[in-house]
């Protein structure tokens, strides 16, 4: 018996969250089913973070005990086969007896993608944020360093359990522009619920004009609260990697 961490990509589309649920499809469920045809007999997987209805990852980060007897890249092929679609397993390896992926993570980071454009793009609005009118750059730039440092974060999520703190450190904010789409990459040593998607709520507001740059700096500094309405959608954010001490 041995304990694996496996690197997990899914589309969210199709998927209630990372979460196990007891009436819904979730990353967690069709991995846990694609497992006991392999022989696991745990209650649960342990899964880096979660993740949102919609929200897509190429990183998650799940780890679980399992007898095997073949390589690790048997382990990712065999997985794979009975998993769907929509779910695979890009990585799998040996870790020690304690590993938790959550617990022993020291970063996480998101990456959230839009594109400004007047009128809809069915081929490209699964996986990003159509926005209009169009978002200013160096706006957005300067908004986004904002973020970076340690901060309380109250006003852009909750933490994931009542009365624990909402103070985290954001290591990198920035964004990049590729034509007519925008990449929002965000590193931290944690996120609150929903945190990163308030913050690119609140930045592209500030983008487009609808509310100045020194509201964002407030609401960093938990001068001001966000209103409850101001969320980015869902499918236009991925969680791209968990970091481990080497």
């Amino acid at each position: 018996m041995a304990r694996y961490q496996i690197i997990l990509a899914y589309d969210g589309t199709g998927l209630a969250g990372s979460q196990r649920q007891a009436q819904a499809r979730t990353a967690q469920s069709v991995l846990e089913a694609a497992l006991t045809r392999l022989g696991w007999q745990e209650r649960s997987i342990l899964l880096a973070g979660r993740t949102d209805t919609g929200v897509h990852a190429t990183g998650q980060v799940a780890a679980f005990n399992l007898e095997w007897k073949h390589s690790d890249e048997e382990l990712v092929q065999a997985l794979n086969s009975f998993l769907p679609p929509d779910v695979a397993v890009r990585h799998a390896n040996i870790v020690c007896e304690g590993f938790h992926p959550r617990f022993d993570a020291i970063a996480r980071r998101y990456r959230y993608r839009l594109f400004c454009q007047k009128v809809r793009d069915p081929l490209r609005e699964r996986f990003a944020w159509r926005v209009w009118p169009p978002v200013e750059d160096n706006v957005l730039q300067t908004v986004a360093s904002f973020l970076i440092g340690k901060h309380d974060f109250a006003a852009f999520g909750t933490p994931p359990r009542p009365g624990s703190s909402s103070v985290r450190t954001v290591m990198k904010a920035e964004w990049q522009q590729q034509g007519d789409e925008w990449l929002f990459e965000v590193q931290a040593d944690a996120f609150l619920y929903r945190m990163v998607r308030r913050m690119v709520f609140i930045q592209v507001a500030a983008g487009q004009g609808k509310v100045s740059a020194e509201v964002v700096a407030d609401l960093v500094a938990g001068r001001q609260r966000v209103a409850s309405a101001g969320l980015a959608p869902a499918h236009g954010l991925t969680l791209v990697e968990v970091t481990y001490p080497e």
